[in-house]
Formats: C-alpha cells, structure tokens, sequence
C-alpha cells in the first residue's frame, strides 16, 4: 500500500521565538496526521473513543530530528504502516519541505479499552482496515 500523504503549515504558534518549530508542537501535528489517517481508512476517532470507547495512546515514540523547519514552511508528511500487532500498530511518519527530509519517527500505538485503560486485542473489523494499510515489504513479512 502506499504512504498516507498528508500537508500542515507550520503556523507562528508552533514555533520558538527564532522562528523554528517547538518540538513539542511537531507532536501535535502528529496526532492530527495520525487522526486523518484513521478516518482516511474508514475508522474515525470519534466514533472509536466516544461510542466504542477504544483509545489509541501512543506507548512509543522514536524521532530524529535532521534540519530545522521555520515559520511559514509547509510540512510534508508520509506515514506508512510497519506492523499491526495483537493490540500494537506501528507507524513510520516522514516530514520533509519539498526535497529536504526535517525529521522521522517511529511511533507504536496500542489499541486500549476506554473504560479499564488496558491493551485488548485489536476489533477484527480494525485489524483488516490496518492490515490493508501494510507497507508492500511488511506486507510480505507478516504473510510469512
């Protein structure tokens, strides 16, 4: 499957006083790039959280930074599915401005029931929507 592709302008709030971009903004900007993703498959958030009382909170997130982006600069994203998990769902996000990749990131989120706040396994109906989201080469390796 190929990447989801998604834009954000990275607005003057989600930036230092030099212009570059807060980090912990950038982290905003990736749930909202995750939240789009879901409801692009057909899994929207709010009817998950508020009728199926399913979270989804990220346990792990690995980022590199690689060049700063400022002010005013259109963020260009690409996240990919790497594996779907009995209740995990790993997901590689890829920022760049035009050619120049800024930073990456590896994120694991688990599948948890809203009312207890443990893992449970993902509904089948999520599963297939986010085995179909497979990257082609992890496609391969979870067939095997």
């Amino acid at each position: 499957m190929t990447p989801f592709r998604a834009k954000r302008a990275l607005r003057f709030g989600d930036c230092d006083a030099s212009g570059i971009a807060y980090f912990p903004a950038y982290f905003n900007l990736l749930v909202g790039v995750v939240e789009e993703f879901f409801g692009a498959i057909g899994a929207p958030w709010r009817p998950l959280i508020l009728e199926r009382r399913i979270g989804l909170p990220t346990v792990k997130l690995d980022v590199t930074f690689v060049a700063p982006s400022m002010f005013g600069d259109t963020l260009e994203w690409e996240l990919s599915v790497m594996e779907v998990g009995r209740s995990s769902l790993t997901l590689r996000h890829v920022i760049s401005r035009g050619d120049l990749r800024l930073w990456d990131a590896t994120q694991v989120l688990v599948a948890t029931t809203l009312d207890t706040h443990r893992a449970i396994a993902w509904p089948d109906d999520l599963r297939a929507l986010l085995t179909r989201q497979l990257s082609p080469t992890h496609a391969q390796d979870s067939a095997t």
